[in-house]
């Protein structure tokens, strides 16, 4: 969606494909046949014609849907993926990947970071609604985005219990105060250690009622700290300029690894130890490195189409 967005398209069909089951889930997505890929949108419609001149598709449940509209549109159909397809990547006209992933090719993009729906005129948007909030706490304002664990894993409270001390810590060096937002994965648990630890410095904690000051806490923080499990939470806080400190609970992925070493290489991020640090980066934007890429071969695409209909006219 928001690739879509960064090519100036406000309006679409925005589906939601079902995992498969078995066999197909064990087989490449561009063996399926296009029977059983059209059949995948949640909704219980399947995927038919008119085609469409662009189809944005994300994760591997999308891949068969996206190569099978492409094939039966006899090419009309401009496809882009997102993410690793682990197909070939001649079976789209574009891939974008994240750098973290292996894949590279003549039509494939490699961004640093994730794509996402983050904007400045979100962040602006949102800002007024925590204005008084975040102004009864001290600057520098800290921002942290809280995730968890992965897959369904929680964080053990004593990693959450060292994540809150250099918390602490920053906002008693900086004499700071602290705008936290967990997330659903954080856990209650974890919440109430968070809470605890923080407890005699200035914080605030969203309870989950009301708005999500997410976008709020991007614009009004003077630095971000995010957690490493995320990232969609790491790319959306570089899109920012802002500094971010990263912090690790010791997550297993090498992907999510390759990409956190990534930033903190390229001077983007840098660890949370509680220690002040001062330092600046340009701004992350991988939808606008994307939508640049994408956009000059649709519009070809698209140019192609209107002389096929003005010759069979």
């Amino acid at each position: 969606m928001g690739l879509t967005e960064a090519l100036g398209i406000s309006s679409y069909d925005l589906k939601t494909l079902s995992k498969p089951g078995l066999p197909w889930k064990l087989l490449p997505a561009a063996l399926w046949p296009a029977s059983m890929a059209l059949r995948l949108p949640a909704d219980g419609v399947p995927l038919q014609p008119p085609w469409p001149d662009l189809m944005v598709t994300c994760g591997r449940c999308s891949v068969a849907a996206s190569v099978a509209v492409r094939r039966l549109s006899e090419g009309r159909s401009f496809t882009v993926h997102i993410q690793d397809p682990h197909v070939g990547p001649e079976n789209f006209d574009r891939v974008v990947v994240a750098a973290h992933d292996a894949l590279r090719g003549p039509n494939v993009l490699a961004t640093p970071g994730a794509l996402h729906r983050v904007t400045r005129e979100k962040i602006e948007a949102a800002m007024p609604a925590f204005a008084e909030t975040f102004a009864a706490l001290p600057r520098p304002l800290i921002a942290v985005l809280v995730g968890g664990g992965l897959k369904g894993a929680t964080v053990a409270p004593d990693a959450m219990r060292d994540f809150a001390e250099k918390l602490r810590a920053l906002s008693l060096a900086t004499g700071g105060g602290i705008a936290l937002t967990p997330s659903r994965r954080t856990g209650e648990g974890n919440i109430a250690i968070l809470k605890s630890v923080l407890s005699d410095v200035p914080s605030w904690i969203w309870d989950g009622t009301g708005e999500n000051p997410y976008f709020a806490l991007m614009g009004h923080g003077d630095a971000i700290v995010v957690t490493s499990d995320s990232v969609s939470m790491t790319s959306e806080a570089c899109y920012t300029g802002t500094p971010v400190y990263v912090h690790d609970f010791g997550i297993r992925s090498k992907r999510i690894r390759r990409f956190q070493q990534g930033l903190a290489q390229g001077g983007v991020t840098r660890p949370l130890t509680g220690v002040p640090q001062d330092w600046t980066y340009p701004p992350m934007d991988s939808v606008a490195m994307a939508a640049d890429f994408v956009l000059p071969a649709l519009r070809a695409h698209l140019a192609r189409l209107r002389g096929r209909t003005a010759q069979a006219g």
